[in-house]
């Protein structure tokens, strides 16, 4: 197979590792999760965390595995074989979300008391930064630290969160000034258990049933000064680092998602007979699959080149979003098109491909919307 020629022997480990605890300890679960709205994060993420899953770029001296992006893709890769999104949504916003911007710009003392609880699987993070008047505009948030000793004073609401009704903790990011510009904001780290923190409500999503959004309110809520990431004015630099992370897992989810969509609607279209002949000969529904094959490929091999340029630590700001834009069409086009070929039987619910059709709708949204990214390339093409 194509990944062979880019995956050395570790990240052949983790695959093979992911793949089987995807069937053993995930996959059997999904539709009761799904019809609870729940996941049992605390439960799930410890069993990741024994088995090293959880850090797998990050150093070992917090419990990671010290592991390249090879081995980091391998590991997406396999969860998006999990049959629903929101189990996976869930677990990389514990390893791409939550916790990169605590590697890199935080104190030894987050490390130890955050890092590498969350590597273990011990403790749930969320990341904590839309707000119901600023989703995709970032600058737009209102909620507010303000210095009172050695606290800050956090006031103000998150929206749409996820894990949000389990996290321990939420890398948050809050206005620190009233002065304009970008140096007004800073990354925390919020403990959930601290008085003033409430979850208003669990939300009630259209898809990513399994997985917990909440809304999250903070009323005087007194966060230590060490709390802080990093330096105060640089939360909205850092957290613009940080959505790299966030967006570059979503490609391996869409591709592989995208290819075994494709795989199961061929089966089905095998299978169902119209007018006396299978669907599959219908010329029409084949050329229209080659073409989402071949577009699946060439979002796979951007994201193959775009872990080449991470490991030669190179600025993949500008691919990334390429890619996220590209993921998110994509797999919008493939799930409506395979419900359209699965007929009736696509509208109803019980049905996977109903299901992947719902899930897949946030890839275009979260994170960034298509919109964004398509600013965000425009502008850094320099025009």
């Amino acid at each position: 197979m194509a990944k062979d020629l880019y995956f050395n022997k570790e990240a052949v480990m983790v695959r093979n590792a992911v793949r089987n605890f995807v069937k053993k300890e995930i996959n059997p679960f999904v539709d009761e999760w799904e019809e609870k709205g729940l996941i049992p994060l605390h439960d799930l993420f410890k069993k990741m965390g024994d088995l090293g899953f959880l850090g797998i770029r990050y150093e070992a001296r917090y419990g990671g595995q010290e592991m390249d992006f090879w081995a980091e893709t391998a590991f997406i890769e396999e969860l998006a074989a999990i049959n629903c999104g929101g189990v996976p949504m869930a677990i990389t916003v514990q390893t791409n979300m939550a916790t990169p911007a605590i590697v890199e710009f935080g104190s030894e003392y987050l490390k130890e008391t955050y890092l590498k609880p969350a590597i273990a699987g011990e403790m749930v993070g969320a990341i904590a930064i839309t707000e119901p008047g600023a989703g995709s505009d970032v600058a737009a948030i209102t909620t507010f630290a303000r210095r009172e000793g050695d606290h800050y004073v956090l006031n103000g609401s998150k929206t749409y969160i996820t894990n949000g009704t389990q996290a321990d903790f939420l890398t948050l990011l809050a206005r620190t000034s009233e002065a304009k510009g970008h140096h007004s904001f800073s990354l925390f780290i919020v403990p959930t258990d601290l008085p003033g923190f409430t979850v208003s409500k669990k939300l009630d999503k259209m898809g990513m049933r399994s997985s917990d959004t909440a809304e999250l309110f903070f009323d005087d809520m007194k966060i230590p000064a060490e709390n802080l990431i990093g330096i105060e004015g640089q939360g909205f630099i850092q957290q613009m680092m940080q959505f790299q992370h966030e967006r570059f897992a979503v490609l391996p989810m869409a591709y592989v998602s995208c290819k075994s969509f494709i795989d199961r609607t061929a089966e089905h279209l095998k299978r169902r007979v119209v007018f006396g002949k299978p669907l599959i000969s219908k010329q029409v529904l084949r050329h229209r699959m080659a073409e989402w094959l071949a577009e699946t490929e060439a979002l796979r091999q951007l994201t193959y080149h775009i872990v080449r340029m991470k490991e030669n630590r190179m600025d993949v700001t500008q691919e990334i979003s390429m890619g996220k834009l590209l993921a998110g069409n994509l797999i919008n086009k493939v799930t409506d098109g395979c419900l359209q070929m699965h007929g009736g039987m696509g509208f109803m619910n019980e049905t996977w491909i109903s299901r992947a059709y719902r899930d897949s709708r946030l890839l275009a949204i979260g994170g960034g919307a298509s919109e964004v990214m398509s600013e965000i390339i425009f502008k850094m093409a320099g025009y």
